[in-house]
């Protein structure tokens, strides 16, 4: 019975295995599209650099960013190739156990088949029931008969379908092998665009380091550049805790006069009509001071009623919160960014290259705060309860001071930077500094 039950356990862990190998062929083939995805943008974004300005910082990291993801995309293809000589290695040990579990099931079947020749006689069939002790044992001797007639011909319909499983096993195999040719032949074509990314960054890199004075200067711009937006960042949150001290001052000598004016009511009833104190042997019964339990500190002095709520909202969505460009590539990160020369530079922002004229949203509901030019560029500063997103490097700002935000509103247009390509500086900060950005927004 275990021989008959075999081929089909057989084929039933083995399309197990296949499916879930399957799944994960097709989870590669997701990420890969997403990379390729991610290199027509960072490649039309180089070619947009291309054709306003020469070699730039830009343009530099934008062909980092493309070797980075022509890697990712080849080290996908090598792992999709692991998962394929996986199935081969499965494909090719299930079929050798058809070809050993068939050796076997052909050897008991020519076993049976000439111990039934040797006794195809009627003769012998009748003298084997006719010698049965009673007529019991007669009746059983036939069943055995029927039984074994029986179990020759399950031999044979086993036979036939582990041969079938064998056969697609065998076509399972084939196509195997014409999909990881096809993958090798992509990979090779990988490598290839691989190389020519390389030496286009080599190429650019040299031209770069040519322009070692004007990079240099144009570093210095930025840096100075950063200071100020940093300034206005300091000085709009300053602005936003001293509007709300005096907010919270303000509303605090209301609550102490309204409290003085009921006094003075409850004053007024504890005396007669014609202004005579109530007689002096009228006990009077004085009334217990309730005891004032003391107001617990907020967390912020940016922090009340009204902003409490939309404050958590803005820390529960870290990790997830949208990016102000639909489209753009990340050029600089937060903290320390490796310049061609080898300069090390630090920054409070993230950086995001796209093209001019892109909308600029804000990644989360707020209150401008600030609109300020600094210098030839517009800059927004919107407030989260007690955090700040700052949007640097804007033109064409559609919103003024103290307007309400909602996330993803326009709040502006994508300007040209210092090498003349497109690019904003977004900032994220608290009472104390700024932080990561690319920590609270959503992965891309």
């Amino acid at each position: 019975m275990i021989k008959f039950i075999l081929p089909a356990l057989l084929f039933l862990s083995s399309s197990i295995t296949v499916s879930a190998q399957n799944e994960t062929r097709e989870e590669l083939e997701r990420q890969r599209q997403q990379l390729r995805k991610e290199i027509e943008q960072t490649e039309k974004l180089l070619n947009s650099n291309k054709a306003q300005t020469k070699e730039s910082l830009v343009q530099w990291k934008l062909i980092n960013n493309k070797v980075n993801l022509q890697d990712r995309v080849i080290d996908n293809i090598n792992r999709d190739l692991r998962v394929l000589n996986n199935n081969l290695f499965n494909t090719q040990k299930d079929i050798n156990r058809y070809d050993r579990l068939l050796d076997t099931l052909k050897q008991e079947y020519a076993k049976s088949m000439v111990y039934a020749y040797k006794n195809r006689s009627n003769y012998d069939f009748l003298n084997f029931i006719f010698s049965a002790a009673s007529f019991n044992d007669a009746i059983k001797r036939i069943t055995y008969l029927k039984s074994y007639r029986n179990y020759r011909e399950m031999q044979g319909q086993n036979i036939l379908r582990t041969q079938e499983l064998r056969r697609k096993k065998k076509e399972e195999l084939g196509s195997t092998k014409l999909e990881k040719n096809k993958t090798l032949e992509v990979q090779s074509k990988e490598m290839q665009n691989l190389e020519a990314q390389q030496k286009e960054k080599d190429r650019i890199l040299a031209e770069l380091k040519k322009q070692g004075k004007v990079l240099n200067n144009q570093i210095a711009a930025k840096q100075k550049q950063m200071q100020k937006v940093n300034n206005a960042i300091a000085a709009a949150i300053k602005r936003a805790q001293e509007e709300a001290k005096r907010a919270a001052l303000a509303k605090a000598a209301e609550e102490e006069r309204k409290r003085k004016e009921l006094e003075k009511a409850a004053a007024k009833t504890n005396t007669n009509p014609d202004n005579s104190t109530v007689n002096s042997n009228t006990k009077s019964v004085s009334t217990p001071s309730k005891t004032k339990v003391p107001a617990k500190k907020p967390e912020s002095v940016l922090l009340n009623e009204g902003n409490a709520a939309l404050n958590a909202s803005f820390e529960k969505n870290r990790g997830g919160l949208p990016w102000p460009l639909d489209r753009g590539v990340v050029i600089m990160h937060y903290g320390s960014n490796t310049l061609p020369s080898g300069t090390i530079i630090n920054v409070t922002s993230t950086t995001i290259s796209a093209d001019i004229g892109s909308p600029v949203k804000a990644v989360f509901n707020g209150t401008v705060t600030t609109v300020q030019s600094i210098e030839d560029m517009q800059v927004v500063i919107i407030q989260h309860g007690r955090y700040f997103t700052t949007y640097s490097n804007l033109s064409g700002v559609s919103v003024q001071r103290g307007q309400e935000i909602t996330t993803g509103q326009v709040i502006g247009k994508v300007a040209a930077n210092f090498d003349g390509v497109g690019a904003i500086d977004f900032y994220m900060s608290n009472e104390t500094s700024n932080f990561d950005p690319e920590r609270w927004l959503r992965p891309r």
